[in-house]
């Protein structure tokens, strides 16, 4: 499965199957955010939440490849990820794009 930024690639030609994307809500875990919270006062990298935030991003491309792969997809361009927080301990990562057979 190709996954592509750009919406279309060169010197390929493709057939338009819709529109795909894949979900995943990531609560945080109690101990990981206390150590956060020590973090925010020294500054730097809060690594626990950028590992949260790394597995989010695999669950919901995989889910995202699934639903493309089911419509006969081999490729999905315009990917995007968005990432918004759904409560004070719960965010929730989207991907989206559009499924395309390349011919």
């Amino acid at each position: 499965m190709i996954l592509a930024t750009v919406n279309e690639l060169p010197g390929k030609s493709f057939k338009y199957l819709g529109l795909v994307k894949g979900s995943v809500v990531h609560t945080k875990h109690i101990g990981r955010d206390i150590m956060a919270g020590f973090k925010s006062v020294i500054g730097g990298e809060i690594k626990a939440y950028t590992d949260i935030l790394r597995e989010a991003r695999v669950v919901a491309t995989n889910r995202m490849v699934e639903e493309a792969k089911e419509l006969g997809a081999n490729a999905v361009l315009g990917v995007r990820y968005e990432c918004g927080s759904i409560m004070n301990t719960a965010v929730e990562l989207i991907v989206y794009g559009t499924a395309v057979s390349l011919e």
